[in-house]
């Protein structure tokens, strides 16, 4: 056994019945470590409830539900994705014009800018990206 886990796996009695190892999980929100004992045979010392002998389905019924019921879908095609990318990259942009002019003391949006991106510093800059962005729009869509 790990070091690591050895001195989190605690023994100690659960609800008065055996002396068992703890599940080794731990809460995002409190910090506390999981009350309920290890799985027998858990190599990473989980209890039932976070994972300690699920291997995945094994039956062919159980496979074809794990296939209906994962979460990707494979409708955001390759263009859809570009599309939403170059939105999501003249949107950040736009705001370093914004914060630039002066029309916003908002705070800056959050998270890693999108592919793409050189920050807009000075008028000249701004205005080559609102001349541009106004050149390159298709009939239809956006102003």
């Amino acid at each position: 056994m790990p070091q690591a886990l050895q001195s989190k796996a605690v023994k100690r009695p659960f609800e008065g019945k055996a002396v068992c190892a703890r599940c080794t999980a731990k809460s995002r929100q409190t910090g506390q470590q999981c009350d309920r004992p290890a799985a027998q045979g858990s190599k990473t010392h989980k209890c039932d409830w976070h994972g300690a002998l699920s291997t995945g389905p094994k039956t062919p019924e159980g496979k074809a539900r794990s296939i209906a019921a994962r979460t990707t879908h494979g409708q955001a095609t390759t263009a859809v994705r570009r599309e939403q990318s170059l939105a999501s990259l003249r949107l950040a942009q736009l705001e370093d014009v914004l914060y630039l002019v002066g029309l916003t003391t908002a705070p800056r949006s959050r998270g890693r800018k999108p592919s793409g991106y050189w920050p807009i510093t000075t008028p000249t800059q701004a205005m080559r990206f609102l001349l541009d962005t106004r050149l390159n729009t298709v009939k239809g869509h956006g102003t």
